[in-house]
């Protein structure tokens, strides 16, 4: 059977789209800043000046899409569904309520404990061991980012002096099936992390033709003997304000 893995181009427009079930709002913020972490959204969606624009609505819940006014620019933010499907879907969805520009940040196991240490990550490229974006762009072993966008990723955690390495980020659909052959056979492709939706959210930006960008923050480490949780179950939230901070730098700079 020749499944979509195999197809040598994406053509032909879907049944129906995001703009059938959604519609534009006026005055929708231009840039849109999403994460993984519910705790991180939840701590800056208390804040005063911040206030609910939109709703996603899913079979797991309304998903507030927030409005929030920082260095004198208003720039949207919602917390992102784990799993590339979920998380591409709702993307999606963001994209027809009218967001031009995205920067995306989460957690990621940690396959190169020496490279990545302390520091951030600005992914070179994503390995495509996922589904989602084979329906978007056609198949191959790798997708990267935009050079230009990239660029502008490093200019802003130089301004605000954060440490980060690079490397490729392998895109995982399987997060209980990252067996040491296969972690070994991806540090030799030259991957420092794993993740869940890096690839499958590249592929769909590429496909709507809107800018995107994503840093990474070590989570769990698997570059070990046995599996380090590491602070997997803080989601982030010890270090909540530098990297939504930052992701918010990184919007201004669009």
């Amino acid at each position: 059977m020749k499944t979509i893995f195999y197809k040598e181009s994406i053509t032909g427009k879907a049944l129906f789209n995001p703009t059938d079930v959604i519609k534009p709002i006026e005055n929708f913020p231009e840039v849109c800043v999403s994460t993984f972490s519910k705790q991180i959204i939840d701590k800056f969606a208390a804040f005063d000046h911040v206030e609910v624009i939109a709703s996603l609505l899913t079979a797991n819940g309304e998903n507030p899409v927030y409005n929030i006014k920082y260095g004198g620019k208003e720039i949207a933010f919602y917390l992102s569904l784990v799993g590339a499907p979920a998380c591409v879907s709702c993307f999606e969805e963001v994209i027809a309520m009218g967001a031009k520009k995205f920067v995306f940040f989460g957690s990621c196991g940690v396959l190169d404990d020496n490279l990545v240490r302390d520091n951030l990550i600005v992914p070179t490229a994503a390995i495509r061991d996922e589904g989602t974006s084979y329906h978007y762009i056609a198949p191959s072993d790798e997708i990267t980012p935009d050079i230009e966008l990239t660029k502008l990723l490093k200019k802003c955690l130089d301004k605000c002096g954060y440490s980060y390495t690079t490397g490729k980020i392998w895109t995982s659909d399987a997060i209980y099936r990252e067996t040491l052959d296969m972690i070994n056979e991806r540090k030799k492709d030259g991957c420092i992390a794993v993740d869940m939706e890096y690839s499958a959210l590249l592929a769909a930006a590429k496909y709507r033709n809107v800018p995107f960008i994503q840093f990474f923050y070590g989570a769990d480490n698997l570059d070990h003997e046995e599996w380090q949780p590491r602070d997997l179950t803080d989601y982030g939230l010890s270090d909540a304000e530098k990297y939504l901070a930052l992701a918010l730098e990184c919007g201004l700079e669009f």
